[in-house]
């Protein structure tokens, strides 16, 4: 077999990998890539999801690359305009020639002797094998496969439609129908105001709300900035000032999670009927950032509900019906048409295998080093954005890390470098500081974070900017050598 080698394996041609290739052009032109992506296009999750509505959860000055000023007046973008903004980063940093599609990698494998990955992927009906010195997993968090489903009680005698957001019927006619949208997280909350311009009504039922806030679709801030800046300056301008209001929102949900809650719910009383039962149905038990805050544009979801368009029931579900779903309040939901906007499936590395010297990496039993690195597991790194904002922040700061790291490898002749923890340094926990059932069901797949820097995630741009941007490369945590 004629095995290719790289200096650097990216996996995943979505938001994460495209910009990480488009930092090792301008930093390391000298260092050889390929990225590997499973599917036959690039933008991941951009591209996978197609459901009506479809848009970031972020704002896009910040979801968007620091070196490629995000231009479209919308501060919540829809799918097809950020799907729009990927491809064209792409296209004017000449980063797609690099891309081999339907490649989807199944197996890695270090060598310490020869100091080299060998990635396996699957192509077609073959396998084929490329080895690399540094491997970039830039692969996401969840399975393309399939979403999270709950074993629903009576689902095969509804008689009507029942459709995953993540495998969305794009010829789903819902003109007309009843709709029922099982969920209350960032999808549902998306769902249910967009689907009321055809549907009849759509009711989003959830056994617990989930902290939702208003943000403009277009930022004030934003425009007059633009207005009175050079492009470049608006951009890094708008983006700092959004990174500030996050950190400082977060930071007062962590600290004074009573005022938080107070500032959310306050502000939803003024956006809801007069009346409306907002402590059943938006009021959650946990604290704000305990899980995500679910984003509102322009109140879309709020006036959905005042027009009588849309509605939330609150409940547990007893078992489907063949009208609807029956509730364990003794409440019946009519529906034509189910949507289970129920979660996704959390999955590392694309679900591809890890072996250090023929040895399994039971990621579990592994520290994260600064969020990007994994304890033991030696010349990888992996992208994970942040839980509390928007995911290229820290996209963005790890791929620039990576190149400083390259750099230093390569100025100093070594081969290898591979994070060590003594267990007496660092106390592990879960690595997602999240009460999301999606993140619980699979933190066992997942290594774990530390206690203390580095093995602390901080969820806190700053911190990590100090630290990945200006921080040594060589800090003693992390082990350099040649190889054998």
């Amino acid at each position: 077999m004629n095995t290719q080698h790289f200096d650097v394996l990216i996996v995943g041609a979505g938001l994460s990998g495209i910009g990480a290739a488009v930092h090792l052009q301008r930093k390391c032109p000298n260092h050889s890539f390929v990225i590997l992506e499973g599917r036959d296009r690039m933008g991941g999750t951009w591209d996978l999801f197609k459901y009506p509505g479809i848009r970031s959860d972020s704002d896009m000055f910040t979801l968007g690359y620091s070196f490629k000023p995000w231009k479209d007046k919308k501060t919540i973008a829809d799918g097809p305009t950020i799907l729009s903004y990927i491809k064209e980063t792409a296209a004017e940093n000449n980063v797609t020639r690099h891309i081999r599609y339907q490649h989807k990698v199944v197996s890695n494998e270090w060598c310490s002797k020869e100091a080299r990955w060998t990635v396996t992927a699957q192509h077609g009906d073959q396998q084929v094998q490329l080895k690399c010195k540094f491997l970039l997993m830039c692969s996401g968090y969840y399975s393309y496969d399939a979403g999270y489903l709950p074993d629903f009680k009576g689902m095969s005698d509804f008689q009507g439609k029942v459709v995953h957001p993540q495998q969305w019927d794009t010829n789903l006619d819902y003109s007309d129908k009843n709709v029922v949208v099982i969920g209350s997280g960032a999808t549902a909350v998306t769902l249910v105001p967009a689907m009321t311009d055809k549907a009849k009504h759509v009711v989003m039922l959830q056994r617990s709300p989930s902290y939702v806030a208003s943000r403009p679709m277009c930022d004030p801030f934003a425009a007059k900035a633009r207005k009175w800046l050079p492009e470049k300056l608006a951009y890094h301008v708008i983006r700092a000032k959004n990174i500030s209001v996050q950190m400082l929102f977060y930071r007062i949900s962590k600290k004074d999670p009573k005022r938080a809650r107070g500032m959310l719910i306050g502000l939803l009383k003024r956006e809801l009927p007069k009346g409306y039962d907002v402590r059943t149905h938006f009021n959650p038990k946990y604290n704000p950032w305990d899980q995500r805050v679910c984003a509102v544009p322009d109140n879309d979801l709020f006036k959905a509900i005042s027009d009588g368009k849309a509605s939330v029931v609150t409940d547990h579900i007893e078992e489907f019906t063949a009208d609807g779903i029956s509730l364990k309040s003794g409440q019946h939901v009519k529906a034509d048409i189910v949507v289970t906007a129920t979660g996704l499936n959390l999955l590392a590395f694309g679900g591809s295998t890890l072996k250090v010297d023929g040895q399994q990496v039971q990621l579990s039993d592994k520290v994260s080093y600064k969020g990007m690195m994994i304890s033991d597991v030696p010349n990888m790194v992996t992208i994970m954005g942040y839980t509390n904002s928007s995911w290229t922040l820290k996209s963005d700061l790890v791929s620039g890390y990576l190149c400083r790291m390259l750099k230093h490898m390569q100025r100093k002749g070594l081969d290898k470098v591979v994070p060590k923890v003594k267990e007496s340094e660092t106390h592990a926990e879960p690595i997602i500081d999240f009460k999301s059932g999606y993140v619980l069901r699979a933190l066992d797949k997942f290594p774990k974070q530390g206690d203390k820097a580095p093995w602390k995630l901080h969820q806190n741009y700053l911190l990590d900017s100090i630290s990945l941007r200006f921080g040594s490369v060589d800090d003693g945590v992390v082990q350099y050598s040649k190889a054998a």
